[in-house]
């Protein structure tokens, strides 16, 4: 098995990892236009290199508090199949090789309430909790319909 080659952010105080290869790139928080009756956890769509793109508040989705109005907020745009989206977190802290041997699942059966949790990088100096960007947005409620309204638009568009 090899390395994971991972995006570390920061929510919290926690460091959670993105899969480098389900991350297309890591912008600043812009202008979001909101979009009336959307859960808490989703700002709006931000337009990002000409895309809209449905921005997530990771640090809402986690502990029920805002990362949009904190300064060094960044967005990371991740790509599950054809639909993209952005997470807010507080910090893209690095890209970080974690060897294989020091993922672990074990302890993750606590978290059934956050399935999008896939493995544990248990390593020497931090422990790094990585996510599947996937299963993030079938789990999320209202997250088909933002992706609905998404492809609506862009078809409009064209």
């Amino acid at each position: 098995m090899e390395d994971f080659k991972a995006i570390v952010v920061r929510c919290g105080n926690e460091e959670y990892a993105l899969p480098v290869e389900k991350t297309v790139s890591i912008e600043e928080l812009e202008k979001i236009n909101p979009i009336p009756h959307l859960p808490d956890y989703l700002l709006g769509l931000m337009r990002i290199r000409g895309e809209l793109v449905p921005i997530l508040d990771f640090q809402q989705i986690l502990y029920n508090t805002s990362a949009k109005d904190e300064p060094d907020a960044k967005v990371v745009v991740v790509q599950t199949g054809d639909f993209f989206y952005g997470l807010l977190v507080l910090e893209a802290k690095e890209i970080l090789d974690i060897p294989a041997d020091r993922l672990t699942t074990q302890g993750l059966m606590a978290y059934s309430r956050t399935p999008y949790f896939s493995s544990v990088a248990n390593l020497e100096d931090r422990i790094i909790t990585v996510i599947d960007p996937r299963v993030l947005t079938e789990t999320l409620s209202g997250m088909q319909d933002i992706a609905d309204y998404v492809h609506s638009r862009e078809a409009n568009v064209k």
